[in-house]
């Protein structure tokens, strides 16, 4: 029921675009931005209910915290850097949207490499010397 009122929501944003846009295309643009927020921001609490049961499983199996923290932030970014890429995109600046991309890649390898040097560490103590 859910997935029907989003897209419900995207449907109606959608045709009042296309109403739109050949008039007030400043128009167009802000309702497609907060079609997507409202969107996102539905999300928000969904994915709350998520980081909770991800964090009830790592205690339950004795995964450190901070590797969990470490994943949903890396999560987060590339959620975040793809929304606004989509949102610079439809405003017709992709040059920008790619940059955002790159951010947000590099953004991820920053926060992932203490997961990657742990993981060749624990690698490199399994070989035989």
């Amino acid at each position: 029921m859910e997935m029907i009122q989003i897209v419900g929501l995207g449907l109606i944003a959608t045709i009042l675009i296309l109403i739109i846009k050949e008039q007030k295309p400043m128009f167009a643009f802000l309702i497609a931005v907060s079609t997507g927020i409202m969107i996102f921001m539905y999300l928000v609490g969904k994915i709350g209910g998520i980081i909770e049961v991800l964090e009830q499983l790592a205690e339950s199996s004795g995964v450190q915290m901070i590797y969990l923290k470490t994943i949903l932030k890396i999560i987060g970014i590339a959620y975040i850097a793809e929304f606004g890429a989509q949102i610079v995109r439809d405003a017709g600046q992709d040059s920008i949207a790619s940059k955002i991309e790159l951010a947000g890649k590099v953004l991820i390898m920053v926060l992932a490499i203490p997961i990657i040097s742990i993981i060749i560490e624990t690698v490199i103590k399994m070989l035989p010397v």
